[in-house]
Order: structure tokens, then C-alpha cells, then sequence
């Protein structure tokens, strides 16, 4: 079955985004590669978290791989947006940066639900 890997890959997604979401919001503004090279080494626990943020989205990959193998394109495809839903909640959860609940926001959450809903249905059979 292809959706017990589509929502693995989708869960792995939504993890790295917060993951490096949390940790780049920890490091100093750099303004070129070398001093982001630099605020790797010395903040160490928040590189931590931007290379979890990166393992997630190799393993999610690995995931993605075996639910196209498994799924039509169109449903897991669809399944994808779920994450959406996810990082919204975790950074409203989380309070990232000016994240804020608007019903506006749910009112687009909730369209995404009901459009995967009608994407992944059992087709009635012909």
C-alpha cells in the first residue's frame, strides 16, 4: 500500500522545514558563505538542527520513492499538500516569527483537506 510511505514522506517534510525553520531563526545574520560556514561551527546544537532539518528531507525523499512506486502520480501528489497543513500548525504551535492564527488561513487550511479528500476517494468503478 502507497499511502503508509506518501504520509511518511509528507511527516519527514514537515519535520525538516520546522527543523531548519527553528534553526536558522537561531543564527546570527550572515552576509556571505563564509560566515555562515563560521556560525555552523560555533553554534553547534542549532547546526544540529539544520542538519536534522536536511536528514529529513533525504529520508522523506526515500519515502517519496517507494509511494510513486505504489500510488497513482495525481494521489500522492495530492497527499504532498498535506504538509502544508503541518508546518502551519507547527509554526503557529511553535510561534515562530509573526506567526499568527487568522480563520482566513483555516478557511485555505481547510480547502486543502476537503481537495485531498476528493483527489485521493475510491473512484465509484464503471
Amino acid at each position: 500500500m502507497g499511502y503508509i510511505p506518501a504520509i511518511c514522506s509528507v511527516l519527514l517534510v514537515s519535520f525538516a522545514q520546522v527543523a531548519m525553520k527553528f534553526a536558522m531563526s537561531r543564527f546570527p545574520a550572515s552576509v556571505g558563505i563564509g560566515d555562515f560556514v563560521r556560525d555552523l561551527a560555533e553554534h553547534p546544537a542549532d547546526a544540529g538542527w539544520l542538519l536534522a532539518g536536511l536528514a529529513g528531507y533525504a529520508l522523506s525523499m526515500g519515502c517519496w520513492f517507494l509511494a510513486l512506486k505504489r500510488l497513482p502520480l495525481s494521489k500522492a501528489y495530492a497527499l504532498l499538500s498535506l504538509s502544508y497543513i503541518i508546518v502551519w500548525a507547527a509554526a503557529i504551535t511553535l510561534g515562530f516569527q509573526g506567526e499568527r492564527f487568522s480563520f482566513t488561513t483555516l478557511a485555505g487550511i481547510l480547502s486543502v483537506i476537503v481537495g485531498v479528500m476528493l483527489v485521493c476517494m475510491p473512484s465509484a468503478k464503471r
